[in-house]
């Protein structure tokens, strides 16, 4: 009778057999959105642009640090479980979270409408050069987000959409990763063999999670800035090496 692998404190109980020599190549590739392709612009830009008029320093310094504050707001935490599993609790999440600052309380909903706006994100430095790469290799490409709108015409807006064969939003599956289910379905509508893809994002328990799923997982560091070079070369060496 097979056992089930189990593990004790300093590793598995029993032997597990495995395959000789390398494991099988990457077949497909699946991205997270933001933090990993794409980063949404400055919050201060943001909010000047919401707001409508100059703002200097030392009042956008205010407002940046009731921002901070406003993340261990009472109020603003509720609001944040489960923001992903629909369009309106991800609304309500941000919004929610903006109008804890007095001053942004009456933009709440034009922050949140930049936030959905393709001309306000900005892929990062080496995201289209990753992309076609891997796409040359032959490599299918799917994305995989925790988000609260459509993301393709985002993509569309960079020039960036055709890369991709896949789109699992969590808000249209009611669901937020790491649950399986995201990228499984992934993996089915690019015809992949979950053993022979690999999940790249930039949070360890989301993202991550994928090895729950059975695919493989890359996890970048998470603070790059909006337009920087972002270490996606990485991906390229793990998903596509080239000969020798």
């Amino acid at each position: 009778m097979d056992h089930v692998p189990v593990s004790g404190p300093e590793g598995p109980l029993r032997a597990v057999s495995t395959r000789p020599g390398p494991p099988p190549p990457v077949r497909a590739v699946l991205f997270d959105f933001s933090g990993t392709l794409f980063q949404v612009g400055t919050y201060a830009d943001r909010i000047r642009a919401a707001l409508g008029r100059p703002v200097d320093e030392a009042a956008m310094d205010l407002m940046l640090s009731g921002l901070e504050a406003g993340l261990s707001d009472p109020a603003v935490v509720v609001a944040q479980r489960a923001r992903d599993v629909s369009a309106e609790a991800h609304r309500h999440a941000f919004t929610t979270w903006y109008a804890s600052v007095p001053e942004l309380a009456e933009v709440a909903e034009v922050l949140y409408g930049q936030l959905r706006s393709p001309e306000h994100w900005v892929p990062y430095a080496d995201t289209g050069t990753t992309l076609a790469r891997l796409a040359d290799a032959g490599l299918a490409l799917g994305v995989v987000s925790d988000v609260g709108w459509d993301l393709r015409p985002t993509f569309a807006h960079h020039g960036l959409d055709h890369f991709f064969s896949s789109w699992v939003h969590s808000y249209e599956h009611r669901s937020e990763k790491p649950d399986p289910l995201l990228f499984r379905h992934a993996c089915r509508e690019l015809g992949a063999d979950p053993s022979r893809t690999l999940m790249v994002g930039d949070h360890p328990a989301k993202d991550g999670g994928a090895a729950g799923a059975g695919l493989r997982a890359y996890v970048l560091p998470a603070g790059a800035s909006p337009g920087a070079w972002r270490g996606l070369d990485a991906v390229v060496r793990l998903a596509a090496p080239g000969p020798g």
